[in-house]
């Protein structure tokens, strides 16, 4: 882990939970002497504390000092992603943190289930996990439309991940909007109404799953 996230790392003070201090000095029994490096993915700065006291229901430490680390992806990507469920969501959205992706908005599409709805509470623990592991000082926004074509409105250079002869990798360079659709893919109309030069594919004659098309879309994009 390269560092841990606290919403209070800055302050001259702070105190960790009975959780965070037994994942720390029990699990990766890390030495109470040493350092101990925090963010609170608000700002970009990485901040050093030492243990100050340790009792049964608490950890104190004190501020050591901070500079200004940022670990961030070479390139933003926006995912418009029609929403599937959320259980699937949650087994690749730590991949997508550490593969770079910017933003996330989940779009009610035509063929989306409208019962699901995104626990962004949930993703966000997830993220944090994911960017202590990796190191990014931040984490993926997430966000949420209505409709295609509302997103669309608000992000007019958009592409869409579909079948094509359009190959992505001879885009990827131009990408920084791309929706993907859910299980069963776009509607017709959806096709029918987006500019077909921004329709991009893959070169493989293989139906590809949500999650695995948005993997496979970060996988060519953002790294």
């Amino acid at each position: 882990m390269q560092y841990t996230y606290h919403k209070d790392s800055g302050s001259d003070i702070i105190e960790i939970e009975a959780e965070v201090h037994k994942y720390l000095f029990k699990v990766r029994r890390h030495d109470i002497n040493e350092d101990l490096y925090f963010r609170n993915l608000e700002d970009k700065n990485i901040y050093s504390y030492k243990v100050q006291n340790i009792d049964r229901r608490k950890t104190i430490l004190s501020l050591q000092s901070f500079e200004e680390k940022i670990i961030e992806p070479k390139k933003e990507l926006h995912i418009g992603w029609c929403k599937i469920d959320p259980k699937s969501i949650e087994k690749v959205i730590a991949s997508l943190n550490e593969l770079g992706v910017t933003k996330i908005t989940f779009i009610n599409c035509e063929f989306s289930q409208r019962k699901y709805s995104i626990n962004h509470e949930k993703l966000e623990k997830l993220l944090i996990n994911s960017s202590q592991q990796s190191g990014r000082s931040s984490i993926i926004e997430i966000d949420e439309c209505d409709c295609l074509d509302k997103f669309i409105e608000n992000n007019p250079d958009t592409y869409m991940f579909n079948f094509s002869k359009n190959l992505i990798d001879d885009k990827k360079h131009e990408i920084k909007t791309i929706i993907i659709g859910c299980e069963g893919g776009f509607s017709k109309d959806e096709v029918s109404t987006f500019n077909k030069d921004k329709i991009v594919g893959i070169d493989s004659n293989l139906i590809l799953r949500s999650e695995t098309g948005v993997i496979t879309i970060a996988s060519k994009i953002a790294v």
